[in-house]
């Protein structure tokens, strides 16, 4: 089991800085990517652009929220974080080399949403993690 994503696994982090392209953006990191998608108005998104993940996430969290962000905010991330892999040819090498390790975003800051604590959480983006390698995976077979 991965049960974090420090060291030699970082790259798994939102907090990672790689480009990403999402729907028509290109952002420094997954998480400005996210933070943005909350944007009710899609041309707010150009904001986060060029910042950080912790600028990202703290503006995040000051911006008015769509409407349905509880109902979209997985299959949001689901996206970004395949994009981020089909698009880093060296990191969907390295997505793939975890095997078939259960991956898990063990942390310490409280997010049992996307992680865990101390075990204990919803951990969806290691879910994420693991199928967006399922799907490299067939999709490479093919």
């Amino acid at each position: 089991m991965i049960n974090n994503f420090k060291e030699d696994y970082a790259f798994l982090s939102n907090f990672y800085e790689v480009p990403v392209t999402y729907e028509g953006l290109t952002y420094q990191n997954n998480e400005a990517a996210f933070q943005s998608a909350k944007c009710i108005n899609k041309e707010d998104r150009k904001q986060f652009v060029n910042l950080t993940p912790s600028e990202a996430k703290h503006l995040g969290r000051k911006i008015p929220l769509r409407s349905d962000w509880e109902q979209v905010k997985i299959s949001i991330m689901e996206e970004i974080v395949k994009n981020k892999f089909e698009e880093n040819g060296e990191l969907r090498e390295k997505l793939l080399a975890t095997g078939d390790e259960y991956l898990e975003e063990g942390n310490t800051w409280g997010d049992r949403v996307w992680g865990t604590v101390d075990g204990k959480g919803a951990n969806n983006l290691g879910k994420i993690l693991m199928k967006v390698r399922s799907d490299i995976r067939n999709s490479e077979r093919k």
